[in-house]
Order: structure tokens, then sequence, then C-alpha cells
């Protein structure tokens, strides 16, 4: 077996220590790379195209809610990812999954659950929390909203995050490298695939998917 690469993206370095603790006694020899920001998750699975599974959190500094992971599991799609957060109602779970995630682990979870949460998704299944209904009955609403923000780029995905936290084309221009041209075609393309008319709808609409992250 391959020596095996792990990303732990999460902002908290005592959780990240946590997390390399479990994972010490699943594989010897992993390779873990920490990241405390979602750029410097997004660089890691970059620069670590090997990589086995990335445990990403969803409360990362520089994203907002799920738009990390739409917009990871858009630009890196071989990657599994599985989603570590304290936010743990069912139905985060669920559109965590629906959204591409490979597993979901609440960071209330002990040890033992956490570590065979990672076998399980090493191994090529998915995890899902004891007592949550994966197929529970959605919002038609929300999953309607879903398969939407399914179809954006990571580049939209990222755009949309930046337009939830308050910035303008410009700032976001600046922050992406790219001219402020671009940046409005991506912000008119995201209006087209979410069937709204106005940036103010479109972070509105980001916004019942994250709900449960803010409550």
């Amino acid at each position: 077996m391959h020596s095996i690469t792990i990303i732990i993206a999460d902002d908290h370095p005592l959780f990240r220590g946590a997390l390399r603790q479990a994972l010490g006694d699943i594989a010897g020899q992993a390779e873990i790379i920490e990241a405390g920001s979602f750029e410097a998750a997004r660089s890691a699975a970059s620069g670590h195209p090997e990589a086995d599974l990335m445990l990403l959190d969803l409360a990362m500094p520089g994203v907002s809610g799920f738009s990390g992971l739409m917009s990871l599991r858009a630009e890196f799609a071989s990657l599994p990812i599985m989603i570590v957060s304290a936010t743990d109602d069912g139905s985060t779970i669920r559109r965590a999954l629906q959204l591409g995630a490979s597993g979901f682990i609440s960071k209330s979870s002990g040890l033992d659950e956490i570590r065979q949460a990672i076998e399980t998704v090493l191994e090529g299944g998915v995890w899902v929390p004891e007592g949550v209904e994966r197929d529970a009955e959605e919002d038609p609403a929300v999953a309607e909203l879903m398969e939407r923000l399914k179809t954006l780029t990571p580049q939209q995905s990222r755009v949309l995050s930046m337009l939830a936290e308050g910035l303008l084309n410009k700032q976001i221009a600046y922050e992406l490298g790219v001219s402020e041209a671009t940046i409005k075609a991506h912000v008119s393309a995201i209006l087209l695939k979410l069937n709204v008319d106005s940036r103010t709808q479109a972070v509105i609409k980001l916004g019942k998917v994250n709900m449960a992250l803010v409550a």
C-alpha cells in the first residue's frame, strides 16, 4: 500500500492536533499536511495531487459555509473531502453529502469514531454519522437551489462566497488576481445559474443553504 497523504484544513490548531492524533493510529507512515485557512487548504490540494483525503472544517477563514466545499469539489474532483464541523444537525450533514462530501465528522465525536470514519472513506466508502437519515425529505426549494449551486465552476463558487462576505467586484478582482471585467462576467454567470436578478438575491440564496451553519 502506498503511503497515505491527508490534508487537515481547520483554523483551530488544537483540533488539528486531535485529528493528527487520530490519524497517527490509522496510518503510521501517513504524510499529514495542515492548513489553517481556505486558501492554504486550496494550495495544499493543488500542491499534493496525490492526496488521499482532505478533512475540511466548514467554518474556515476566507470562505463562507458550503462555498468552500463546492469550490474544492469542482476544482479537485478526485480528492475525497470529509467535512469536520461543530454544526452537526441532520440538515447540515445531508447538505454536505449532497454537495459532494465523502463523509461528515462531528467535532464532538470521540477518537474511535473519528478513526472509523476516516478509515471508511479511505477504503472508498461514505461515512454518515449514526442516527442521520441520509435520504430524509429536503425542502424542494432548497434541493433545487443546491442542484443549481453544483453547476457553478470553482471560480464562480469562490466569487459567490466573496459576494456573501460583502466584497465589491474590484476587491474580489484584487483578491483573485484577475480583472474587474472577469469578475463581472463571473457574477453575470452566477445570476444566470441561480436564476436571480441581482447579487443581493444570489447572496440570499446562498444564505438559505448555509442557514443551519449560523443558527
